[in-house]
């Protein structure tokens, strides 16, 4: 990787001015997502995340079919708008699909009762660890990327799309590219208010 650990960790933004351009291989891209896939933790190493990644003409109509299904629910005088946020997104070079298997899920609830009401939310947990690693280690080759969810309103096209199975419930959707505009620091506040020591 390009960047060590740290400084891909305080890198890491919302980067939505992304191009068609990549600083690495599909190869790398994709063992990237393995590797990560494969070590992100998840509760009783349930591994129930799923991924997919898009790139060329698939990154394409992902973001055609999401417009698409915009124009059917954005007030006009807000369309504007949107198209131009998702020609950036389809600007890019590829988007990473997150997925959550639900049957996996549903298994874990029947093996474990006592903590049924809990499997969602270490499910939801795991994959925000998933999407984060993966978000830093893009960060790391010098790819940005930014986080969306225009899930539900999506999933059927998506599942049209790429015949995903019945059990795969979209989560999120990460587009990636060379990254344009690096956005202004934000805001923190003390750091002495969020991370408490006792010794």
């Amino acid at each position: 990787m390009s960047k060590d650990l740290m400084e891909a960790l305080i890198g890491r933004r919302s980067i939505y001015e992304i191009s068609k351009e990549s600083t690495i291989s599909d190869d790398r891209i994709q063992e990237i997502l393995e590797q990560v896939t494969l070590h992100a933790p998840t509760a009783f190493n349930s591994q129930g995340s799923r991924v997919i990644l898009l790139l060329g003409e698939n990154h394409d109509k992902l973001w055609e079919l999401t417009l698409e299904a915009l124009r059917k629910v954005t007030p006009q005088d807000r369309m504007e708008r949107t198209e131009k946020k998702i020609a950036s997104f389809q600007g890019g070079y590829g988007t990473v699909l997150f997925f959550e298997n639900t049957q996996v899920m549903e298994s874990l609830q029947d093996k474990f009762p006592l903590y049924s009401q809990q499997v969602p939310v270490w499910a939801n947990q795991s994959m925000g660890m998933l999407q984060y690693a993966i978000w830093v280690a893009l960060e790391a080759e010098g790819l940005g990327a930014s986080l969306q969810h225009y899930n539900p309103l999506i999933d059927d096209a998506v599942r049209e799309l790429l015949n995903i199975p019945e059990d795969w419930e979209l989560t999120a959707q990460m587009p990636f590219g060379t990254a344009g505009k690096i956005p202004e620091a934000k805001p923190h506040l003390p750091i002495e208010e969020r991370v408490l020591v006792f010794d």
